[in-house]
């Protein structure tokens, strides 16, 4: 039998089907708008770019906003912006994406990493107080899989030690936190996770809420630091078109192609939603009775767009394997930030700094962890498939 015909008939089998871990939602609408740029005759940052911003900000409700070419170079300008200098100290939980992390290193500044606490495994406050010093300039809370950090402890964190916050809401676009303390309008108890800070980040990586294929967005409601992030994403100049440069800056722009893939994107955004909390549901609804599964948990003061189907599982890991050999990709949590062999630097300076710290609830994130699809096309057909193939795996256990 050839290969070709081998693989036909494995994968038509009942117990496999191919289900991808992110899928983008995109389709001829995109496709539409990106090909009129080609008709417009005009490539780079232009109309559709100023319109997607418009938007964003009208969905955030924000100040000002601007695109970045991706989720790390919008954290290295959030953190450019706001002064954050070569010898700084930041404080980043342990349990995130690397370049939270990498990101601090790129302006020159050191990571200092937090505990995170086990429920959903967003930083914990209370293990960072031991942490702050005099070269402390910052924290940067980290919004993972689509739900906000209490941004009510953060503040309150940031006004004891003077520190600024910058908010890596990479997976919580659209994300709602509630009862927030401080907004000057005390009837106004709703904002967007990444709106709360001096400045917040946003990613549109093709696995994100809404994509731009790469792309990230900066975003903040001070003056201040919006000049100086409009200095630095143009080349160290306000208008485009000027050979006078007055500050040193880079070229951080994007391209009307991805804007506009961006703007379907947004009109999308409800559907989006709706789909990814079906699929939650859905998921929570067939494995809630398994004892060896916990879903994370959702807050109240949070709102939620599922960026995974996040749970903790028993035997996690021989799991993760037998769902890759049904056709399944699943997923691990994050690889603790302590634990990363490009940061054995950071940790020497850590350990001598600050002595002996427990990590205890990032290891077992990663060690018991396991993100399943959530895509907003993944169908109940594939949803139960990968159900039943969870269920087997603990009935073949006992």
């Amino acid at each position: 039998m050839k290969f070709k015909e081998l693989l036909s008939k494995l994968k038509s089998n009942k117990d496999y089907m191919d289900i991808p871990q992110i899928e983008p939602f995109i389709g001829l609408e995109e496709y539409a708008e990106i090909k009129s740029c080609f008709k417009d005759n005009w490539i780079t940052e232009g109309k559709k770019s100023k319109n997607f911003i418009e938007k964003a900000k009208k969905i955030l409700n924000v100040k000002h906003a601007h695109f970045a070419p991706n989720g790390t170079l919008s954290l290295y300008l959030a953190l450019k912006a706001i002064g954050v200098k070569p010898g700084d100290e930041v404080i980043v939980p342990d349990f995130t994406f690397f370049a939270s992390a990498s990101s601090v290193e790129m302006v020159g500044a050191i990571p200092v990493f937090c505990e995170v606490n086990k429920d959903n495994f967003q930083i914990d406050i209370n293990k960072c107080e031991n942490l702050v010093n005099e070269k402390t300039k910052a924290i940067m809370p980290v919004h993972v899989y689509g739900m906000s950090v209490n941004m009510n402890e953060i503040k309150e964190f940031s006004i004891k030690h003077n520190l600024k916050i910058i908010e890596d809401s990479a997976q919580a676009f659209d994300v709602k936190y509630s009862n927030y303390k401080f907004n000057e309008d005390p009837t106004d108890k709703n904002r967007m996770a990444g709106t709360f800070g001096d400045v917040g980040s946003f990613s549109f990586y093709a696995d994100k809420t809404i994509t731009t294929g790469e792309g990230g967005l900066i975003v903040t409601n001070d003056d201040e630091i919006n000049r100086s992030l409009l200095y630095l994403r143009n080349q160290g100049r306000l208008n485009a078109g000027s050979f006078i440069h007055p500050e040193i800056g880079y070229n951080f722009r994007v391209t009307d192609f991805q804007a506009g893939l961006g703007l379907i994107q947004l009109n999308k955004l409800h559907l989006i939603k709706k789909n990814k909390n079906r699929i939650w549901n859905s998921f929570k609804e067939k494995l809630n009775n398994i004892e060896e599964i916990k879903f994370l948990k959702v807050e109240e003061h949070s709102s939620h767009i599922p960026f995974r189907t996040s749970l903790i599982a028993k035997d996690a890991f021989p799991l993760m394997d037998y769902l890759k050999k049904c056709g399944i990709q699943p997923r691990t949590f994050f690889y603790p930030m302590h634990k990363q062999p490009a940061n054995k630097q950071y940790m020497k300076y850590h350990n001598k700094k600050f002595g002996k710290y427990s990590f205890k609830n990032s290891i077992f994130g990663y060690e018991n962890g396991i993100c399943l699809p959530c895509y907003p096309t993944l169908r109940e057909e594939q949803i139960n498939f990968i159900a039943n193939k969870i269920k087997d795996f603990y009935s073949n256990k006992k």
